[in-house]
This record gives structure tokens, C-alpha cells and sequence, in this order.
């Protein structure tokens, strides 16, 4: 099977640029939200960052016009059932998710491939909630912050996921301009667990005044070559996000990954980033 319509539910910065590459790879993609105005609000944005991309020469004009008549907006997960392939981009939680992929269970047709954008949650555990004939077609596709910029996408296997599914979704993430890799179902996957403990490390320097957030971020990006820093990264991909991830990681692995009080006194404060104006650092909203 190939891969020619999909569809993203949760329209919030990680699934509506889920829904935009895919759309610019020429695919026909329906992207899910609760509210119109979330979806509404989604697309705002999606053209915003074309035309940023365009301004750059990036894309053309052409390429934002197809992209854009290749997403359509629904709030009803029934219209979903003609799909391929659905992709769940809503919020960490399991139980969240889990919700969504009940609805999903009834409506899909019985190949379509189920894939799940978590960044740290087992794949397996998530794929419980649909029946056991369907989780030879659950899978994760873990992309990363933003979207339309970052090569990597982690494909994970659960324990019952078929290497037919992981091959298909696999392809479809080429077609999208993606570079995946694959990963074993572990909390956390590869990626997050390595970066987490950078974050974990970088907070700790913070916290014992060693350095400042400014100066660990020019640290790593002219001493390690990273494009950005761990603090202006934390701030683009929410402190608040980050700090319920590394929980995730805390109930799975330790103490190695609990996170630090300075990261829980910063989302109390509510400082959670760029999205907000306040994180690390300050922002023009």
C-alpha cells in the first residue's frame, strides 16, 4: 500500500506542520481539531510560515498554493474513514491519546496505518487501546520541532507492529523529505532520552551558577555545532511540555532523568516559552 491521503488530528504547532509536509509532498491530508478555530487559526499560521519560506527562497508561490489545496479542516473524526493513514499529534498524555485512538478503532478501515507523534510514551501501551487487530498497523512516527525544517523522524515498532506497516509509513516519510530512523519501542525513544540529558545537565550549570542560559546556548552552538541552544530550544518546544516529558521519563528510567527544580520553578511561574512570550527568555508576542 501507498500512502496518497492522510490524516493529522490536533491542529497545535506539531500537527499542523505535520499536515504541511505532507500537503507539500503532494498528498491529500485532513487535519482533525475540536474547535474550527483551532483548525482555522492552523492554517493562518501554515501560510504565515510558507510565506516566510517563500521570502527565503525556500518554496515559490506555486508550491504554497498546492500545499494549502491539499489540507482540508474537519472537526469530525468520522471523516476519517477513507484514509490511509492517521497520524495522532494532540497532547502528552496517555490517557489523552488514548481516548483518540478509541474513537479511531470504529471508524477506520482495517488496514489503515495508526501512527502516534509521541515523544516519549511506549507505543505499545498507546496501541492497547485499539483492537488487537489493529496493532500489527500501529506505529510511531516521532517528528520534531518545526516540522517543516527538521529532517528527523524516529519510526518506532511496537511489540505487535507488522514490518509492512513500518515500511509503508516509512516511505511515506521519505516522500514528505524526511530522514527517518528507526527506533525500538522505549520510553523516551532515542532522540528525547539523549537530549534530555543535555537539558538535564544544562539546567544543572544554571542552577549552580556556573553559567547563564545565554552563555550555555552560544556554548553549544559554537562549541558543539548545534544549531541551537538547549535553552532557546526548551523555550520554542515549551518548558511546560518538556517538564511533563521528563516525567515520563523519571517514572520509566529514575533518577537520572528527574527533572530539575529550577525547570519546575520556571513553568510555575508560568514562563513556558516562546509561545507565551516568557521562557528563558523574553519575547515579542
Amino acid at each position: 500500500m501507498q500512502i496518497e491521503n492522510l490524516g493529522v488530528i490536533g491542529a497545535g504547532m506539531m500537527g499542523a506542520e505535520i499536515a504541511l509536509i505532507f500537503a507539500m509532498a503532494g498528498k491529500s491530508v485532513l487535519l482533525n481539531d475540536t474547535a474550527q478555530e483551532r483548525l482555522d487559526e492552523a492554517l493562518n499560521k501554515l501560510s504565515t510560515t510558507l510565506d516566510a519560506g517563500i521570502s527565503r527562497n525556500f518554496w515559490t508561490e506555486e508550491d504554497k498554493v498546492v500545499a494549502l489545496s491539499n489540507i482540508a479542516l474537519t472537526t469530525n473524526l468520522d471523516d476519517f474513514s477513507e484514509c490511509h493513514m492517521v497520524i495522532e499529534a494532540v497532547f502528552e498524555d496517555a490517557e489523552v491519546k488514548g481516548k483518540v485512538f478509541k474513537q479511531l478503532d470504529s471508524i477506520l478501515k482495517p488496514n489503515c496505518i495508526i501512527a502516534s507523534n509521541t515523544s516519549s510514551i511506549s507505543i505499545t501501551v498507546l496501541s492497547a487501546n485499539v483492537s488487537e487487530a489493529r496493532q500489527k498497523n500501529f506505529i510511531g512516527l516521532h517528528f520534531f520541532s518545526p516540522v517543516h525544517r527538521m529532517k528527523l523522524v524516529e519510526v518506532i515498532n511496537g511489540m505487535d507492529s507488522s514490518s509492512a506497516a513500518l515500511e509503508v509509513a516509512t516511505q511515506a516519510c521519505k516522500d514528505a523529505g524526511k530522514v527517518p530512523i528507526q527506533v525500538k519501542d522505549v520510553v523516551g525513544f532515542a532522540v528525547n532520552r539523549m537530549l534530555f540529558a543535555l537539558w538535564n545537565e544544562a539546567l544543572r550549570l544554571v542552577e549552580e551558577g556556573a553559567c547563564t542560559p545565554e552563555d550555555i546556548d552560544v556554548g553549544c552552538k559554537l562549541g558543539l555545532g548545534h544549531p541551537v541552544g538547549p535553552f532557546e530550544l526548551m523555550d520554542l518546544t515549551s518548558n511546560t511540555l518538556n517538564l511533563q516529558v521528563g516525567k515520563i521519563l523519571e517514572d520509566a528510567y529514575g533518577d537520572r532523568f528527574h527533572p530539575r527544580p529550577i525547570l519546575k520553578q520556571v513553568v510555575a511561574a508560568g514562563r513556558s516559552g516562546r509561545k507565551v512570550g516568557r521562557g528563558w527568555y523574553k519575547y515579542d508576542k
